[in-house]
């Protein structure tokens, strides 16, 4: 897939603020600084646009970019440690439920982890929350030049192993990193083939 325009349309708090015409939409979500922003950047092949910052729970709504006038990248707020207020950290992920649980647009999530660290109890409960509402998801693991590929290989294994297996999920798996692109071809010919299904 070529990306011919990205263009951010608009944040909301919560999914029913959203865009109201209605296109596929396909979702990032993963912890705080595992990257989100940086794919994000390098999918559209946009330098700037998603914020991407240092302060952890920076992506505070639900920010809605339309790709080739065709279907929408939906940025969500991540999920685990947000800068700000509990009660507002509570809100924006019950905000966060209700859009994957409810929003008709929604064709796939992408799951971001970040390879480096060993699996975290917060992304095992998120996928597992995911497989039981049903929403469909892969998941997509960072920051893949930060380390070796021996490295990369072996956490990849592990979160299958003690992760994916005990829950009984085989979701597609993409290994990436916004520094050298690796992964950018694959997610979008992902999203290009639910595109011609939808």
């Amino acid at each position: 897939m070529k990306i011919l325009s990205a263009e951010f349309e608009l944040s909301a708090p919560r999914h029913t603020e959203g865009p109201r015409l209605p296109l596929p939409e396909f979702a990032f979500i993963g912890r705080s600084n595992v990257g989100k922003s940086s794919l994000i950047n390098l999918l559209a092949e946009r330098h700037g646009l998603a914020r991407v910052s240092d302060l952890p729970g920076k992506t505070r709504l639900l920010n809605f970019f339309v790709i080739n006038r065709r279907w929408r990248l939906v940025d969500l707020p991540g999920y685990g440690y947000a800068h700000g207020a509990k009660t507002d950290r509570f809100d924006f992920n019950r905000a966060v439920a209700d859009y994957l649980e409810q929003r008709e647009a929604l064709q796939h999530t992408y799951v971001l982890i970040d390879p480096r660290i060993e699996p975290q109890p917060i992304d095992l409960a998120f996928i597992e929350w995911l497989a039981g509402a049903g929403v469909p998801f892969s998941l997509v693991f960072t920051k893949a030049d930060k380390q070796s590929p021996t490295q990369t290989k072996n956490a990849v294994t592990r979160f299958q192993r003690d992760g994916l297996e005990p829950l009984g999920l085989q979701p597609r798996l993409f290994l990436t990193s916004s520094k050298t692109k690796a992964g950018r071809k694959e997610i979008l010919q992902d999203i290009a083939e639910r595109l011609a299904e939808a």
